[in-house]
């Protein structure tokens, strides 16, 4: 059997469908995930393919600098690693292999993989890369035109679908890396390939995103990061996902055998759940209503994900754009005792005195974060911290001169002064842009492995369709009881560029008729002070007994730049799960 076309595994030739799943195996969630996963996916059982995201919105921008000291870089190096580890096996077992981690320099990345030896065939996916030939973007929730930020983009990359993929492997490709594909879509993009699809079987297609969103970011769809953690026996550090992906869309997520973490359909869910808007998820390839599909828990460690209904995608394809912001810096103050608040006023006031006053700085953010107990048994307990960021388009304001002005304090400020690190110097930040491109003006390219290049044209475009409303029986449940909201509710909580979405579900029909009643957008603001101003968007997703929300603009212009300490609102759900709430008594009865 030819290694590089293996006769049991895809299309054997053209119009075969293969009948039984495709096993995609996950070994990577960011630039920077566990190394051994590759290996530990190889050779933990079967596989077909192997699949890594290392492309968060960040990632670009860290590429970006990458790059820029050295044109040769600008992909994911820890991918070149894993390979090392997994290529000679998966070429001798057939186990195709499909990674985003080509970032801004895919061919780059396919260049250095052939110079690993071992031969494989080896085919690459770009034309996202726009930053040169920018229309005037606007931005998705401001409104505002890039024209009038007057900004220079560092990165502009539009997301790709699954299709340059399937064409890949279709040519016979071992290797294929990509640029900025959706993160669905290396999934998608095998599993179109393995059965055969085409753009127009857009149930399947849907189904394939669902799968490959759950499977994206790794542990995280096997126990990590999982709000019922108690559920979470096996305390080792979770295996990797798995999606069986079938011909009609349907898939089961699993791992390896024994292998720690957890399947199950909270996991599931709260992956689902997981950086979402609307329950229409749309991709470049279809777009996937999250609100039609259904879980069942089919096997320990097997949940099956069934019946997502797709539509056509837009005419519009999602544009992650990065333009510098400036330079920043930040100081952090401890406080120690009583009169925690009068403290910090008075170092804030010094502090600002000295340095000529806070209009000379284009942003200044001042929180203060309260870890202090009244009557302390011990002294780290009694502190809190003042956390005092600037930003400025000049490196010198916001630099050394800052820093060391702050420690000016140190003898002539309030009692107890220290800082948590010496004098800091000032970084560049990058600014978040997110904006929609007509698909017509991005090329999808894919070079195969014996160099001749493939256009991709765009999937059929159609009209925007609605899932109708599922109606559900809102119930009386008699007295309620103050408790903390996470008692009935897990949550999962995550960005999207400045935004941040906090999805909430229930293990029970009845604990979700009280949630989906009890928590609207006016008590979710209760909840979360933080979010009185902004913009609150709230969506139900009943199959999934869930109710996701999106906060605009809770995370100003993306983890670049922003200054909440929590910048990626990555324990904004547990913070909200912690949070009182009247739940009724009968839910909390065994």
């Amino acid at each position: 059997m030819d290694r590089h076309r293996p006769g049991l595994r895809g299309r054997t030739r053209p119009g075969t469908r293969v009948k039984r799943p495709v096993r995609i195996a996950n070994c990577s969630g960011f630039y920077g995930d566990r190394l051994e996963a590759a290996r530990e996916m190889v050779e933990g059982g079967p596989i077909d393919v192997l699949t890594g995201d290392y492309l968060a919105e960040l990632t670009m921008l860290i590429l970006w600098k990458a790059r820029r000291k050295d044109p040769a870089a600008g992909y994911a190096r820890t991918f070149l690693t894993q390979l090392e580890h997994v290529l000679g096996t998966c070429l001798d077992r057939g186990i195709r292999i499909v990674s985003n981690a080509g970032g801004l320099n895919p061919a780059g990345l396919a260049a250095r993989i052939e110079a690993l030896g071992l031969h494989p065939k080896i085919a690459y996916v770009d034309g996202d890369d726009i930053v040169d030939r920018l229309p005037d973007l606007v931005h998705l929730d401001t409104g505002r035109k890039l024209s009038e930020a007057g900004v220079e983009p560092l990165t502009a990359n539009a997301y790709l679908g699954g299709w340059g993929i399937a064409a890949a492997l279709d040519a016979g490709a071992d290797v294929v890396v990509t640029g900025r594909v959706t993160d669905a879509s290396l999934v998608v993009g095998p599993a179109a390939w393995w059965h055969g699809w085409t753009p127009g079987d857009v149930d399947e297609i849907a189904g394939a995103m669902a799968a490959g969103h759950v499977i994206e970011c790794g542990p995280q769809a096997t126990g990590g990061n999982y709000a019922f953690f108690d559920e979470v026996t096996d305390r080792r550090y979770p295996g990797f996902p798995i999606a069986e992906v079938a011909a009609d869309g349907s898939s089961v997520i699993t791992k390896h055998a024994d292998t720690g973490g957890l399947v199950s359909a909270g996991t599931v869910t709260a992956q689902l759940l997981y950086e979402i808007a609307e329950p229409a998820y749309a991709g470049p390839d279809a777009v996937a209503h999250f609100d039609s599909l259904r879980l069942l828990e089919e096997a320990p460690d097997r949940v099956r994900i069934s019946g997502t209904r797709g539509s056509p995608p837009g005419e519009q394809l999602k544009v992650a754009l990065n333009h510098d912001g400036g330079y920043r810096n930040t100081m952090t103050l401890v406080l120690t005792g009583d009169r925690i608040e009068e403290k910090a006023a008075w170092a804030e006031q010094q502090l600002f005195d000295l340095l000529g006053g806070r209009e000379q700085f284009a942003e200044v953010d001042v929180t203060l974060l309260r870890f202090d107990h009244p009557g302390s048994p011990v002294n780290a307990e009694a502190t809190a911290h003042l956390r005092i960021t600037v930003k400025d388009p000049d490196a010198r304001k916001v630099g050394r001169r800052f820093a060391n002005t702050t420690m000016e304090l140190a003898l002539g400020g309030y009692p107890g002064f220290h800082t948590t690190t010496p004098p800091t110097t000032e970084s560049a930040f990058g600014v978040y842009w997110p904006a929609l491109v007509p698909a017509s003006s991005v090329e999808h390219r894919v070079t195969l492995p014996d160099g001749s290049r493939l256009v991709i044209p765009h999937p059929p475009t159609g009209p925007s369709v609605s899932m109708p409303a599922v109606s559900l029986e809102t119930r009386d449940f008699g007295p309620t009881r103050r408790v903390s909201l996470g008692t009935v509710a897990g949550a999962r909580s995550g960005d999207k560029g400045g935004n941040a979405n906090v999805g909430f579900w229930t293990r029970t029909d009845d604990e979700f008729s009280w949630l989906r009643g009890y928590l609207d957008v006016s008590r979710f603001r209760e909840l979360l002070p933080e979010a009185a101003e902004l913009e609150v968007r709230r969506f139900e997703l009943p199959n999934l007994r869930a109710v996701n929300f999106v906060v605009v603009g809770l995370l100003g212009d993306g983890v670049a730049s922003a200054t909440r300490p929590d910048p990626q609102a990555k324990g904004l759900g547990e913070y909200l799960r912690s949070r009182p709430a009247d739940v009724p008594v009968a839910l909390l009865e065994p």
